[in-house]
């Protein structure tokens, strides 16, 4: 096969699972003009990971993309609402904090609001910065309130996110998808073909024997990369020196109670735990390093810390922080999985199928497949892939777990020198380095120094604008504020019965 330059017409996708369905979905709605072909492949004996069920708010822009209401994939997966992360025994045990999707307080004349909330900090003032959250506060007394279209000021700006069954999300993905004229073939490959000249995927042959063939091919295949890691061979770029966490077991439960709006990330001796609340079950999971810690030794730890009875068979997964050295390989790109993998700390699977996604439609090549469009499409993909690492790393390095073998090794850990350069400045002027392609922007890192106590030694003179007293007053008409639009949410458990009666169709602000 000769690749000459023509408009795409037929589009593969390598894989089900959450990965294969969301760019199915994706590329169907978003592609509808073109008419194209669009195929997803993937075998029913084949199991998917299936375990990523927390999300970040921009889950809802691809909801919104895909035309899906948040309250239709909370009906459909048992979801709930998610405000943040909590960490807890993270600094050291006993003490915890909160990862918002909102901002701090409100800037003044130009000076970040939390050099204001240094100032009285040094001024004796302990109230803690999350008292200036929003988000925080929902999160931590059970509400649920839409964020509005148009807030009065920064204090009134935050945003969700949502858990669900990733198994049902991927359900309801492949519903939608088929509706829109995508075809699924179930079936097992057992080879895939090459162009001699060109080097371009061209076939895939089927254990039934039949032969698929495509123009584009989006590999989903999970952590095989059966195209671009098995049949291209692009090689692995191995990040475990910097995240050396490599297993995971996890087991869903029966929930004890009703549930915060937010997912808990708690330490362990080797790792940590997560907690994700569905409706009908919580999830569970145990993120350890083998070095630290046997795999049976993990299991019998994450099993005596469920809180209800176990509804599955423990699932332990093998995997290696992350990314293949190139992403988009000649006709190949990869997704989810089968691209690479960071640690669901901070529950950023998802959103990296998303954004692929998103940096692919730009960049939408012919059947040549121009590689500077690769070549651009990989520059950016490591480049989101290294800032997630860093702020990452972020999470181990504060740490004052002494005395705890995995932990004292993750405070030794050298950090990136990107990340040097983030805290540099951060700890000599309480100031943010911003980056091309960084996921988690002022405000997220702000949550991560403070609730480690990582603190700048000054705060900004620019912030002796206003003395003390103006300060404390004013800070505390802040805190009022927050007071009152508390007051307008709603119990997060009643919303959730609203939405499963069918009470509701809407979760967006007026």
């Amino acid at each position: 096969m000769n690749v000459t330059s023509a408009p795409i017409r037929k589009i593969v996708i390598v894989g089900g699972g959450t990965a294969g369905w969301m760019a199915a979905t994706y590329l169907a709605r978003r592609l509808a003009h073109l008419r194209l072909s669009i195929t997803v492949v993937d075998s029913a004996a084949i199991g998917t990971v299936g375990v990523g069920e927390a999300t970040v708010p921009a889950i809802r822009d691809f909801l919104t993309a895909i035309e899906l209401s948040e309250v239709e994939v909370l009906r459909a997966t048992e979801g709930t609402i998610k405000y943040g992360i909590r960490f807890a025994d993270w600094q050291r045990p006993g003490h915890a904090f909160f990862h918002p999707f909102g901002l701090y307080g409100v800037a003044a004349h130009g000076v970040a609001f939390h050099h204001y909330w240094l100032k009285q900090r040094g001024a004796g003032d302990n109230t803690p910065l999350a008292a200036y959250c929003l988000a925080t506060q929902l999160a931590d007394r059970d509400l649920f309130l839409p964020p509005a279209d148009r807030p009065a000021n920064d204090l009134g700006v935050f945003n969700f996110a949502l858990h669900f069954d990733a198994s049902r999300f991927a359900t309801l993905l492949r519903r939608l998808a088929l509706a829109n004229g995508v075809q699924h073939v179930d079936g097992r490959i057992v080879e895939v073909e090459r162009d001699g000249e060109s080097g371009h995927v061209s076939h895939l042959l089927l254990e039934s024997g039949e032969r698929l063939d495509g123009e584009l091919w989006i590999d989903c295949s999970g952590f095989r990369s059966l195209l671009l890691g098995e049949a291209l061979g692009v090689p692995y770029v191995d990040w475990r020196r910097w995240l050396p966490c490599d297993r995971a077991i996890a087991i869903p439960c029966r929930g004890a109670s009703p549930h915060k709006p937010l997912t808990t990330a708690t330490a362990r001796p080797a790792g940590w735990q997560w907690h994700i609340p569905l409706r009908h079950r919580v999830g569970n999971g145990y993120v350890y390093s083998s070095d630290f810690v046997s795999d049976n030794d993990a299991e019998a730890l994450l099993t005596s810390h469920l809180e209800g009875e176990a509804l599955a068979a423990p699932n332990r997964l093998r995997f290696t922080a992350g990314h293949r050295a190139r992403f988009w390989e000649k006709n190949v790109v990869a997704l989810g999985l089968a691209s690479g993998f960071l640690e669901p700390l901070e529950s950023t699977s998802i959103t990296l199928i998303q954004s692929g996604l998103e940096r692919l439609l730009p960049l939408f090549p012919d059947t040549a497949c121009d590689p500077r469009l690769a070549a651009t499409y990989n520059r950016q993909s490591v480049l989101e892939f290294e800032r997630i690492r860093d702020f990452l790393l972020l999470h181990y390095l504060p740490n004052q777990r002494r005395g705890e073998p995995f932990w004292d090794f993750m405070r030794a850990v050298p950090p990136t020198e990107g990340l040097q350069i983030k805290m540099d400045a951060w700890r000599s002027a309480g100031e943010f380095v911003r980056n091309e392609w960084d996921t988690f922007q002022d405000p997220s890192w702000l949550s991560m120094y403070a609730g480690f106590d990582d603190l700048p030694a000054r705060h900004s003179p620019l912030a002796d604008r206003f003395d003390h007293a103006t300060l404390t007053d004013s800070l505390a008409r802040m805190r009022a504020a927050i007071d009152t639009t508390l007051k307008l949410a709603e119990p997060h458990h009643a919303f959730l019965s609203r939405v499963a009666d069918g009470r509701t169709e809407n979760a967006r602000g007026h």
